[in-house]
């Protein structure tokens, strides 16, 4: 494993993004987003009835959290805990390491030199209780014979995939947009 100047470990995370070709990577992370959030809005709706898992009890909803992506013009993408992507290179940062930010001239010129996208956080369980539902009959009801139920409501699944498509949709419109911008600017 290879360490870094301080002697971190650095694995290798993604290959570096060209500046020409960084205002493709923005869309790129949000299609990347909203995609992931649709699989978990699916996952929602497939398990609507499930009163058993294998973790015991009924199913928990799952939300998708996303944040935003910090660009570093030096080439470093910045993300919580101290993680540091330096030319595709990712390095543990502790906090008592000093950092000092000195901007690039290409961070002047560059309008997009601030933007990194999105990325998600993190995929977390809705804590919420799901309904007691009076069902004598059913093999997970309790000795008062009501089963709980999962947490997830359709409608708003339904709403939130149609959120999710929406965002994505609008992603690769931008995509498509910067594309053919760039295939414009290589024929001049």
């Amino acid at each position: 494993m290879a360490l870094d100047r301080l002697g971190f470990p650095m694995t290798v995370v993604r290959p570096l993004v060209r500046p020409l070709f960084r205002s493709l990577s923005i869309p790129a992370s949000g299609l990347s987003a909203q995609r992931q959030r649709i699989d978990v809005i699916a996952s929602n709706i497939a398990n609507a009835e499930t009163t058993r898992t294998a973790e015991g009890g009924p199913y928990r909803r799952r939300v998708v959290e996303l944040e935003a992506r910090a660009y570093d013009p030096r080439g470093e993408v910045l993300m919580n805990g101290g993680v540091v992507v330096r030319g595709g290179v990712a390095t543990v940062v502790p906090p008592e390491v000093p950092r000092v930010e000195v901007p690039s001239p290409a961070a002047l010129m560059d309008p997009t030199a601030s933007l990194g996208g999105v990325r998600v956080a993190e995929v977390v369980e809705d804590t919420t209780e799901g309904p007691l539902v009076y069902d004598p009959g059913h093999p997970d009801a309790d000795e008062m014979g009501y089963v709980r139920y999962p947490n997830v409501r359709i409608t708003d699944e339904m709403v939130n995939l149609l959120e999710a498509r929406r965002a994505y949709e609008a992603n690769a419109t931008v995509f498509q947009a910067v594309k053919s911008m760039l295939r414009r600017a290589i024929e001049i």
